[in-house]
C-alpha cells in the first residue's frame, strides 16, 4: 500500500514538474515569413547584436572580447545577394570592421541564407515576439548557435529573457549577453552604437574643411610641412558617400600620432 501511495505521488510530481517547464518542440520556432521577391527588404538595414546561445561555451568563444557589433544588411549586385557589413567594437575600444555575402537559397518562403566563400556554414532566420527582433541560427564545421538581433541597441530585458527561454529549452544552455558600453561617445541620434559618418566622419571632414580655409597644414613632426592640408586618403574620402568610417577613424588616430596641426 505504502509503495501504492509513494508511485503515485512521484506521478504526480513528474506531471507537475513537465507543466511547469515545458519547452517549445524545435518545430515551434517560426521561420521569418518571407515572399518570392528577390529581396527580403523588411529585413535590410541596421541590426545590433543582443545575445548568443550555444550547447557550449567554446561555440560563443568568437563573441567573448566583443562590447558591441552593427550590422548593416543591404541588397547585393545580384538577384538574391545580400551585403552585411559589421562593425565590431571590442571591450578594449578596438574597432573592427568585416563584411560578408550571403545568398538566399531558392524557394519561395525559404529563408537559409548561405555564406559566400563558406561552403560549410549556412545561416537560418526564426521570428521571436520580441519587437524589432529577429533569431538566426548559424551552423558551421563543429559549431552551431542561435544569435539574437534587434533593431534597437538596447531591447527590453524580457527580448533577452524570451531568447534565452526558447534556446535553453533546445539544449543550447550556454549564453552570452554582448555588455554594449563602449562606442557611447560616438552615438549619433537616432543611429543608436557605432561609428558614423554623422559622428566621427563628419568631424574630421569639418576639421579639414576648416584647415583648408583658415591656410592651416599640417606638418609632420619630422618631416616639415606637408604639400595638402590634409592626408590625402582624408580629402578624398570626405567627398564619398557610405564610407567604412570604423576604419577611417583608426587610421585618422594612427596618422595623428605622426602629425600636428600648426
Amino acid at each position: 500500500m505504502f509503495h501504492q501511495v509513494w508511485a503515485a505521488l512521484l506521478y504526480l510530481y513528474g506531471l507537475l514538474f513537465n507543466s511547469m517547464n515545458q519547452c517549445p518542440e524545435h518545430s515551434q520556432l517560426m521561420t521569418l515569413g518571407m515572399d518570392d521577391k528577390e529581396t527580403p527588404e523588411p529585413h535590410l538595414g541596421l541590426w545590433y547584436f543582443i545575445a548568443g546561445a550555444a550547447p557550449t561555451m567554446e561555440e560563443l568563444a568568437t563573441f567573448d572580447q566583443v562590447d558591441n557589433i552593427v550590422f548593416n544588411m543591404a541588397a547585393g549586385s545580384a538577384p538574391r545577394q545580400l551585403q552585411l557589413r559589421a562593425t565590431i567594437r571590442t571591450k578594449n575600444g578596438v574597432c573592427v570592421p568585416r563584411k560578408w555575402t550571403y545568398h538566399l537559397t531558392e524557394g519561395k518562403g525559404n529563408t537559409e541564407l548561405r555564406t559566400e566563400g563558406r561552403p560549410d556554414m549556412k545561416t537560418d532566420l526564426f521570428s521571436i515576439s520580441c519587437p524589432g527582433g529577429i533569431m538566426l541560427k548559424e551552423t558551421g564545421q563543429g559549431y552551431q548557435r542561435f544569435l539574437l538581433y534587434n533593431r534597437s541597441p538596447h531591447p527590453p530585458e524580457e527580448c533577452v529573457e524570451e531568447f534565452q527561454s526558447l534556446t535553453s529549452c533546445l539544449d543550447f544552455k550556454a549564453f552570452l549577453v554582448t555588455p554594449r558600453n563602449q562606442g557611447e561617445r560616438l552615438k549619433s541620434p537616432g543611429r543608436g552604437l557605432g561609428v558614423t559618418k554623422s559622428s566621427v566622419g563628419k568631424e574630421l571632414c569639418e576639421m579639414l574643411a576648416k584647415a583648408t580655409a583658415t591656410g592651416r597644414h599640417y606638418q609632420s613632426g619630422h618631416a616639415g610641412p606637408s604639400n595638402s592640408h590634409g592626408p590625402e586618403w582624408l580629402q578624398d574620402l570626405c567627398g564619398v558617400r557610405n564610407i567604412d568610417w570604423c576604419t577611417v577613424a583608426g587610421r585618422w588616430q594612427r596618422w595623428k600620432n605622426d602629425h600636428r596641426l600648426v
